[in-house]
């Protein structure tokens, strides 16, 4: 039996921004508000990263707010 890995695309958090059209520090700034929820972090080096999954979640965070 062959396993198969699925690798998901991951993007950090300027990618995020540019994705949602707003800047990377408004993301920060709505993380430490609890507005986002708090994101995944690289073990290593603790940066931020997303999956298309959680950037779905900030879209729909983003219009509720409007």
């Amino acid at each position: 039996m062959i396993e198969v890995l699925s690798i998901k695309k991951t993007y950090n958090v300027q990618e995020v921004a540019n994705i949602l059209g707003i800047y990377k520090g408004t993301i920060k700034n709505y993380e430490r508000k609890k507005i986002f929820p708090k994101p995944k972090r690289n073990p290593i080096n603790r940066y931020r990263f997303y999956t298309e999954e959680d950037i779905a979640v900030l879209k729909r965070i983003l219009i509720k707010g409007k």
